[in-house]
């Protein structure tokens, strides 16, 4: 019953969060403070992991396709494939869910306790509406292009350490990566950032918002937003593969 009880509270406050706000200038300034906080403040660390990744992920495919049949510009190609499809999409996501996830909920919590929201209401301002929702559409404006970088990076850090490493050669590499490209592959992973970024804002803003007791709630509240954000990311991450790419 308890979830069933959050479940439905949870889409009570989406309504409350896209029902009409009083100033959209107000909402426009919020949301481009928001792309700076969640979203540029994200980059260096989504850089630093997606280039190492990139590395292990050629070096590992090097190590495994030993067989004389399998062709070496097929470590380019899994590369390619393993960053597009899973690696920044799913796995920069789920990173995103603890650092953005957990700053959300957090920061929504304090002001819940400190009776910050309770003050915003007694003015008569949606205060779901005027902090939530600018979380939600800066995270799904941003996440996009987060990724799109967290792509690239993943490729030239593979093409990097291969060729530092000895693991492939620079042409066969990027003859790998420019090989069967598939468009739809690109679009299949934006759709999932667009969701995953619904996904980690609107969560760990209701984990925040209904936040009581104290500041060791918050942090309460802080985890159960990563841990339930990280489990929602991988069931709609088997969802939308199965609608995009299997069915």
């Amino acid at each position: 019953m308890k979830l069933l009880f959050n479940i439905g509270r949870y889409f009570i406050l989406l309504k409350r969060v896209f029902g009409k706000p009083e100033k959209f200038s107000v909402y426009y300034k919020q949301i481009l403070y928001e792309i700076d906080s969640l979203g540029i403040g994200s980059l260096g660390l989504i850089a630093i992991i997606s280039v190492f990744m990139g590395g292990v992920i050629t070096i590992q495919s090097a190590y495994n396709f030993t067989s004389p049949f399998i062709p070496l510009y097929a470590v380019g190609l899994g590369t390619r494939e393993s960053i597009v499809l899973e690696f920044s999409p799913t796995i920069v996501s789920l990173i995103l869910a603890g650092k953005v996830g957990s700053n959300i909920a957090s920061e929504i919590g304090t002001m819940r306790i400190s009776e910050q929201i309770d003050a915003l209401e007694i003015m008569g301002i949606n205060s779901a509406g005027y902090l939530i929702l600018p979380k939600i559409v800066a995270a799904m404006f941003i996440n996009p292009f987060l990724i799109v970088i967290s792509m690239f990076l993943g490729i030239l850090g593979g093409y990097l350490m291969g060729v530092a490493s000895g693991a492939c050669s620079s042409y066969e590499y990027i003859f790998g990566i420019q090989s069967f490209f598939v468009p739809f592959n690109i679009y299949y992973s934006i759709t999932k950032t667009i969701v995953f970024a619904f996904i980690i804002t609107s969560v760990a803003a209701y984990q925040g918002y209904y936040t009581s007791g104290g500041a060791l709630e918050v942090g309460k509240a802080s985890t159960r937003s990563v841990v339930y954000n990280s489990i929602l990311i991988l069931i709609a991450n088997l969802v939308i593969t199965q609608l995009m790419l299997v069915g």
